[in-house]
Formats: C-alpha cells, structure tokens, sequence
C-alpha cells in the first residue's frame, strides 16, 4: 500500500502551473487529485500521485527548478497542525525534534534530523531530510521539501541562519545558479543525503516570539488525534523527553500525561520493553549533554540547566560516568580533534 502525504504539500501548485503556462486544475485531475484537498489540513493523498505531479509539471512546463519555485511560495502552514507546534518551540532544536516527533503525521515517508557535519567541520552540524528505503524521493520532491525546510527555518529565525552549505543526493535539476540563489549558500550534488549544513549553536537559539501555552496545547492536540505508527512505547517516551528536556517537567507522571495514560501503566509497559524511564532520561541527558559540551561554546551552568540537572556538579559527576571525564575535558578533547 502507497503511503500517503497531505495534499496541502502540493499547496500553491496549481497557481504556480498556470502562471507558467500550463493547466494546474487539469494537471491535478490527470493524477486524480482533488483542488479542493490542497486547502485542507487534513486531507491526504497517496505519495506517489503527489511525486508524479511535480514531477510531470517539471517536465511538461520545462521549469527543472519547479520544487525550488514551489518551495518559496510555502510555509509552514502546509504541516497543518504540526506548523503550530513547531513555530512555537523554544529553540530551533525543540523545534527540529517537534519535527522529527511528528513529522509522520504529514507523512510517515518523511524524516527530518540533526546529523554530525557530514564535512567534519567543528562547529557545524547537519540538519537531515530523507525519505524512507523502501520509497526513496524523487528529485523534485527533494528539492521542494528542502527548500521548504530551508523556507521554514529563514522564516522562523526572521532572515539568514548561518547556512554553511547544501548537500543534495541527485545531479543538477536546473542551472546551479538557481540553487545558490535560492538558499543563499553553496550548494554540492551527488550527495548521499540532502542536508542543510548550519551552526551548531542553531540549536539553542530562541525561536522569536515562542508560546510554550500554544505550543503546549499543539502537541497535545497531535498526540491525542493522531497516534504514531509503529513507534515503541521506548521511542516515544524518549522523543517527549528530548523535547521537554530543559524546557518542561522531566518527571514520569509529566510524561505519561503527555502520553495519556497513567505513571505505572507506563513503567510497566517500559518493562516490557526491556528499559526503565529512568535509564531513558538519562541516555537522553547523555546525549544532549554531549552535543552542547561538544559543538556549543555554552557556559556550564547553562548546559547543566538545558540537560535539567540541579547543580554543576551534578553534570560534573553526570559527565565522568557517562564519558570518563569532566565537562571541561570533554570540551577540550573534542576543541583539540576539531584543531
């Protein structure tokens, strides 16, 4: 079974195939399309009739940059819901995990993450979009979900991020030039990945003008209407507490809240994976803590804030057990490799 994709993703398109001289309502009935679907934040249409029209439209109307156009058109109100949630994120990184959480709820094909530098430079991480092995992304679409991402974040950060450079898995579509144009940065091809490669502290950068109530009342709302398929009761657990960690209550009845269910319901069904809360809050502080120890310049105390430690030397004896060595040796080790 073909999995399927909102058809607000297509949203814009129609207007912009008429403008270049084609027929966007016919082009959409030819795929079996609905018009009216694309004004909605909840219809769905199947992946493959959403590719094929891009990727018709592309080749039809000659525009081999048709995605990138597409692209700047958008926002993120066609994530319908989940734009919510993620435009009222306290940082940039809450927002990419809101994304990577929840992300299926656009479409279960779609993934987004952070990635080490795929270059290996110090400072810089890489922000991931893919589709899934068995349904890989057809060029067009590559282009018009990455330059959406792109979009989303100049959007949110209200200009320029600090892009370093673009990475892309398939050949030129269109003259380089409209690529560079379009992101505003370099752009290499015949990568593995598509990847936007940013500062390492984007992470923590505020989102401006961030509401933890709306937010609050987005997630809720996704979580409650629209289950993850799939996932472990481990996985979600841990994608809330990535999420929540430095911002939001770390507890176990927080949690099973978010989750709608009851703190030693959710244990047990934990057990039953093999883990604890416990054991999953604290690779998820380990993690964390290592990214901001590594890749920011942050302060400490901060750090130890962000992981949701009380005190420094919290993190201090946190650090030896997870890393043999203290914050301050971690920072210096990783500064001394990156030289």
């Amino acid at each position: 079974m073909d999995s399927m994709v909102r058809a607000a993703s297509l949203r814009g398109l129609p207007r912009l195939v008429d403008a270049l001289g084609g027929d966007g309502a016919g082009l959409l009935a030819r795929f079996r399309v609905p018009a009216p679907a694309l004004d909605s934040d909840e219809a769905v249409i199947p992946s493959p009739a959403a590719a094929q029209v891009l990727e018709t439209a592309a080749a039809e109307l000659d525009c081999p940059d048709l995605g990138l156009r597409l692209a700047g058109q958008q926002n993120a109100t066609v994530l319908g819901p989940l734009a919510l949630a993620i435009e009222n994120s306290p940082t940039f990184g809450a927002a990419l995990d809101t994304a990577n959480r929840f992300l299926f709820v656009h479409s279960p094909a779609l993934t987004v993450s952070q990635i080490p530098d795929p270059s290996g430079r110090p400072g810089v991480v890489g922000l991931l979009y893919r589709g899934t092995e068995a349904e890989p992304l057809p060029p067009q679409v590559v282009d018009l979900g990455l330059g959406l991402f792109h979009r989303i974040i100049v959007l949110l950060h209200g200009g320029p991020y600090g892009l370093r450079s673009v990475h892309l898995p398939h050949a030129p579509l269109a003259p380089v030039s409209s690529y560079t144009a379009f992101f505003g940065a370099d752009v290499r091809f015949g990568r593995p990945d598509a990847v936007l490669r940013v500062p390492g502290g984007l992470a923590t950068t505020p989102v401006p003008g961030g509401n933890q109530v709306l937010r609050d009342i987005a997630v809720d709302y996704i979580t409650s209407h629209f289950p993850a398929p799939g996932r472990s009761v481990a996985d979600r657990v841990r994608l809330l507490l990535t999420q929540a960690l430095g911002t939001s209550p770390v507890e176990v009845a927080a949690i099973a809240r978010l989750l709608r269910t009851h703190p030693r319901t959710l244990q047990r069904r934990l057990a039953a994976e093999h883990t604890t809360f416990e054991s999953i809050l604290d690779e998820v502080r380990r993690d964390t803590a290592a990214r901001l120890i590594t890749q920011t310049d942050l302060p400490l105390t901060q750090v130890t804030a962000m992981v949701a430690l009380a005190e420094q030397s919290a993190l201090s004896r946190a650090a030896r057990r997870w890393f043999g060595v203290s914050p301050r040796e971690l920072r210096a080790t990783a500064a001394g490799r990156t030289r």
